[in-house]
């Protein structure tokens, strides 16, 4: 059960972090409005760092249902834990919108704008297209795993491979790089629990003004990760 709480718990800070710069900047009275996308950009990465960090020694640190696939896909991760990690990493995701919406619960309460309030907990286009809007998460979680597999396992080969704690910073700046690179077509969810997660806790809590939960794009931000983890994974095999 270990690796799954400190899945649970990596993937919580990630998105306790993460989501709430979101927060931060859209929800009417906080005091980071003016943090724009750098900020976004910036706090995902340091929030990529500390989950990772806290549970890469116990538990490998995936943090995101693509990572956890394609490392599968690729002979560096056990099927047989797949579905454990996903709960894990869903339920993680779930815990830190909580965390979100209690920090800033007074603000929730003030915003009318239901779009902003959604921002807060799943990802959404810029401009709506949905087969432009899958090549688009396909991209991101594309250069997310193939990457990750050359950070964390160094070496081609059939040995297990995971994100000790030194891997941290070198993730985080990828995670960085791709907000500021790839980001701005649908908010780079790149992580199906990170996007699946907080959207079901939003159709959930009693949230005054929250609108609807999107669910007609939800699919893009599951499949498009998950699309570009296995070509990474295939591609990553085909070299070694």
């Amino acid at each position: 059960m270990t690796v799954y709480i400190f899945e649970f718990i990596g993937t919580a800070m990630l998105i306790l972090i993460g989501n709430g710069v979101v927060a931060n900047l859209v929800l009417k009275g906080t005091k980071g409005s003016d943090l724009g996308w750098v900020g976004i950009s910036l706090a995902w990465g340091i929030a990529v760092f500390i989950g990772v960090f806290i549970s890469a020694d116990s538990s490998g640190a995936h943090l995101n249902p693509a990572v956890t696939i394609g490392l599968a896909t690729a002979g560096k991760f056990s099927w047989s834990l797949v579905p454990g990690y996903i709960v894990a990493q869903i339920l993680g995701a779930m815990m830190g919108n909580v965390l979100v919406w209690l920090n800033y619960k007074k603000q929730y309460d003030q915003t009318e704008d239901t779009a902003a309030i959604l921002a807060t907990f799943s990802t959404g286009p810029a401009i709506r297209n949905p087969i432009w809007n899958l090549i688009s998460e396909t991209i991101g979680t594309f250069v997310l795993v193939f990457a990750i597999f050359f950070i964390a396992g160094g070496s081609f080969g059939e040995e297990a491979i995971s994100l000790g704690a030194l891997n941290a910073l070198p993730v985080a700046l990828l995670v960085v790089g791709i907000g500021f690179g790839l980001g701005g077509a649908t908010g780079y969810a790149i992580n199906p629990a990170r996007d699946f997660g907080p959207r079901l806790l939003h159709a959930i809590l009693p949230i005054k003004n929250k609108g609807t939960s999107d669910w007609s794009y939800a699919w893009i931000p599951i499949i498009g990760p998950i699309l570009g983890a296995i070509l990474a994974a295939l591609l990553y095999i085909s070299l070694s």
